[in-house]
């Protein structure tokens, strides 16, 4: 039993011994090839480093070649930019060299001409004493041949001449102011007559009253309405007076606004067609007809100035163009006033040499601050410069516009051009009208203003006040006499009265001597 177990055991650790035997074998086997494998990546691992060491070195020679063959092409440019300077350089001390050698050349020159110059100056003091010294003898002489001192003698020679240069003078002026308006007054007559030739408008006359015609007088009451109110609506929506008298078939629309009266002519028109009269009505019919109106005024100062051919004009200048039509100055149309001096200014600027496109602008809107949308405190001139300027139109438009009654100083030609013809336009016969007392006041005292100078014998007023002819005295007048007296009523006229367009002021000294044969 003994000997079994033994051998039980032997036989186990045998077992044992071999299971250990085999596993150190195994682990061994697998332990020389994980050795060998390793050794392989190694290998493998040293061999791609190689390749990469070399590969990295091929790239730092190559960055290294390409670093220096940039750094060499950098020391060459530097090389020759510094050759360059240096040429430049070198060129420079050369040129200083040559400036050098001519400024010491120059130099000696010069005090070579200050010495000739002192020279000069030493004979000259020389003579200048020698010359005195003879004057002074002379004049020693002349005192005492003549028995007058020097400055008595030198006092009457000036006077002498100052008197016949004065008596010369005289002559040559008053022969130049005939020739000079001889010349002037033939050129501007011909100029003017030229233009007014070439231009024909119709004349129009505005009145503050419109009358409109009904049928009936059931009409009139239903226009005034129960109670009135129908016309006090009217009245009220549109500014306008309205007179409903015994009148037969006609209506009196009262207003000093033109556009109110046509406003309120257009919307009673359509009211009395239409037969509704009602305030609700009224106050519709009179906003159409004011928003009608005002589409209708942009569109006239359009269309005067596609017919004028002015271009680029604001449209809130061409809506003041279009709202003239519906003003009037002195009873003329203000917009055919316009567009007639527009056409005078484009003539006259054109035979003068100027620019007619510029003269037509400014002559069409000379009179906009007549148009204003509310009452303003400056003069019409001023305020419409003012607009010209706000509205970005030329200096020289704007200084013709303000400047054509004289308010501010004329800096250019266009503006008396502009003067000019905005007298021409007004001042011709049947342009405007005036009330017949006002005319007659104004012609009695053109004449009573020439007879209070002394020597005036009568005076007369002719060609509807544009002349004034004076018959003086021949004994009490002289002819210098007479032209000073001219200027003198003329200038009086000028600031003492009011008058449309220019006074001719002739004086007529005349002396007539008569005998008879028997």
């Amino acid at each position: 039993m003994e000997a079994q177990t033994w051998w039980i055991i032997i036989v186990a650790a045998t077992a044992v011994i071999g299971v250990l035997v085999g596993f150190f074998i195994g682990n061994s086997r697998i332990n020389a090839s994980a050795k060998k494998e390793r050794e392989l990546k190694l290998k493998e691992a040293e061999v791609k480093a190689e390749a990469i060491k070399q590969e990295k070195i091929q790239q730092a020679k190559e960055k290294f070649l390409a670093l220096k063959a940039e750094h060499e092409k950098h020391i060459q440019e530097s090389n020759r930019q510094i050759q360059l300077l240096e040429n430049k350089a070198k060129q420079k001390e050369i040129e200083l060299n040559r400036k050098f050698e001519e400024l010491g050349r120059k130099e000696k020159e010069v005090q070579q001409l200050q010495q000739k110059y002192e020279q000069s100056l030493e004979i000259i003091q020389s003579r200048r004493e020698e010359l005195e010294k003879q004057h002074r003898h002379q004049v020693e002489l002349l005192e005492k041949i003549s028995g007058l001192k020097a400055e008595e003698a030198r006092q009457q020679l000036i006077e002498s001449i100052r008197e016949e240069a004065r008596l010369q003078a005289q002559a040559y002026v008053k022969e130049i102011m005939d020739e000079a308006k001889l010349t002037a007054n033939k050129e501007a007559k011909k100029i003017i007559i030229q233009s007014i030739q070439r231009l024909a408008t119709e004349v129009a006359v505005e009145n503050a009253i419109t009358v409109f015609h009904i049928e009936g007088d059931e009409t009139k009451g239903r226009i005034i309405g129960r109670e009135g109110r129908n016309i006090k609506a009217l009245e009220a929506a549109t500014g306008v007076e309205i007179i409903i008298d015994d009148t037969p078939d006609a209506i009196t629309l009262s207003c000093f606004d033109p556009v109110r009266r046509e406003i309120c002519r257009l919307a009673l028109h359509q009211l009395v067609t239409d037969g509704r009269i009602h305030p609700a009505r009224i106050e519709e019919v009179v906003e159409k007809t004011r928003k009608m109106i005002e589409e209708e005024i942009f569109e006239t100062g359009k269309r005067t100035c596609i017919d004028l051919g002015i271009h680029g004009l604001h449209p809130e200048l061409m809506r003041l163009v279009g709202k003239m039509k519906y003003r009037s100055s002195y009873g003329q149309n203000l917009l055919q006033h316009s567009r007639e001096v527009a056409n005078l200014c484009a003539i006259m600027a054109s035979e003068l040499g100027l620019n007619p496109k510029i003269a037509k602008r400014a002559g069409l809107l000379h009179d906009i601050g007549k148009v204003p949308d509310e009452e303003p405190e400056l003069p019409h001139a001023i305020l419409g410069m003012k607009w010209a300027e706000k509205y970005k139109e030329k200096p020289e438009v704007c200084n013709a516009i303000g400047a054509h009654h004289d308010e501010i100083e004329m800096t250019s030609l266009y503006a008396p051009i502009v003067q000019v013809c905005d007298a021409i336009s007004g001042a011709r016969p049947g342009a405007r009208r005036e009330i017949a007392e006002q005319y007659m006041k104004r012609i009695k005292e053109l004449e009573a203003l020439a007879m209070n100078y002394d020597g005036v014998e009568k005076s007369y007023a002719i060609q509807a006040g544009r002349e004034l002819r004076v018959i003086v005295n021949t004994e009490k007048i002289s002819d210098q006499r007479a032209d000073e007296l001219a200027f003198e009523i003329s200038q009086r006229i000028q600031n003492e009265m009011t008058y449309p367009g220019q006074v001719r002021v002739t004086v007529i000294r005349e002396k007539r001597a008569t005998s008879i044969a028997r």
